[in-house]
């Protein structure tokens, strides 16, 4: 029996676009109009990978490659008003091939807006957040969750694989997943939405908020702040030293990298002689190991999990005709393996990894 290529389970969360009203005191439910009072807070999520949902270069060739398949878009493009069609049913059990109809409020421009400001904000036509204001143009309805904790994050980013005939441990959007198989609650906007005190809205009082950059593996800095990098060496016989690295995940909850399998970390370790020639390379992956045909398997996973250190060893021979000088580490992050790159046909104009952690260890 040959299984269905999906690789999570559309439960009632996400089958469907979220069909939100305008709210009383605002004319649409662009993020340009939130702007308006909100500047700071827009100028944020307007550089953010949020607003890029749709718009993103790699997702655009992705969503393409693998069929502009509709239950993408209700996370990359979660508005109904974001959409073309509008979803009526579905012609099969799993929720993959919707019934459609064209969308006569389809709005191009919101759907350019990505994951805009009432995916997270709007519920049942009333604006949602952490506080009220009397000054507020619009009434605004206090909810708990937007405080701390994983807030609307839940939405797109807790997708399960329950179903019996789905072998894939955690979804390209299920980083969530990986924290909750410790027991713990996961805390999206303690560490992506760092506190600020500012006002909410132009000329308003300061208070207590949240930064709306939604950082993650597009920063480097994020990424570098998540790395401990440690070594230690050791004498062997003959004449040999073997280094020992230690890689610990200390600052992403979840494993590092998360996310599409396609994310994953290199370290290098390269042994030069005095002339900087290579006397000896060593490539270790830190990924996740698929199996993609006839069905889905999770093989194996190499990533770093949270606080549990991981190490590497490389030896050598310290003496002979061209002896060692120096040992290079770097430590790189991949957005995007290369050979899915080449598959999808994707020309990057910016690049697809960059290095977290180098360190030039001398030798002589």
């Amino acid at each position: 029996m040959v299984r269905p290529l999906n690789i999570f389970a559309v439960d009632a969360r996400f089958e469907r676009p979220m069909a939100e009203s305008v709210p009383e005191g605002l004319s649409s439910l662009s993020a340009r109009e939130c702007g308006g009072c909100h500047e700071e807070i827009y100028r944020e999520w307007a550089e953010s990978m949020h607003a890029q949902a749709w718009s993103e270069p790699y997702f655009q060739v992705d969503f393409k490659y693998d069929g502009s398949q509709q239950i993408c878009l209700n996370c990359h493009t979660p508005l109904e008003n974001q959409q073309e069609n509008l979803v009526l049913g579905f012609r099969d059990r799993v929720k993959f091939k919707p019934i459609l109809k064209p969308n006569p409020s389809y709005d191009p421009s919101l759907r350019d807006e990505g994951v805009t400001c009432a995916t997270c904000h709007v519920r049942n036509g009333r604006i949602v957040g952490p506080f009220e204001s009397a000054a507020a143009p619009h009434p605004v309805t206090v909810i708990p969750e937007m405080v701390s904790g994983l807030g609307p994050c839940e939405r797109c980013h807790v997708v399960t694989n329950s179903r019996w005939d789905v072998f894939y441990r955690v979804p390209p959007c299920g980083t969530v997943a990986e924290i909750s198989e410790r027991g713990q609650r996961p805390d999206c906007i303690g560490c992506h939405m760092p506190p600020v005190s500012r006002p909410v809205a132009s000329g308003g009082a300061i208070r207590s908020g949240r930064r709306h950059l939604f950082h993650g593996g597009h920063v480097p800095e994020m990424v570098k702040s998540a790395l401990v990098v440690s070594h230690q060496s050791e004498e062997l016989r003959g004449a040999r030293i073997k280094y020992v690295f230690n890689l610990k995940n200390q600052g992403a909850a979840h494993y590092l990298p998360t996310g599409t399998p396609d994310r994953h970390l290199t370290l290098d370790l390269r042994l030069l002689d005095r002339a900087g020639r290579t006397i000896k390379h060593e490539f270790f992956p830190m990924k996740r190991y698929i199996l993609w045909r006839p069905f889905i398997v999770d093989l194996r996973d190499t990533r770093l999990p949270y606080g549990k250190p991981v190490e590497f060893s490389f030896d050598f021979k310290r003496d002979g005709e061209n002896p060692p000088s120096r040992l290079d580490v770097v430590v790189t992050y991949h957005l995007l393996d290369e050979k899915r790159r080449k598959k999808i046909g994707y020309e990057n104009r910016e690049p697809i990894a960059y290095p977290i952690y180098r360190e030039m260890i001398t030798l002589d």
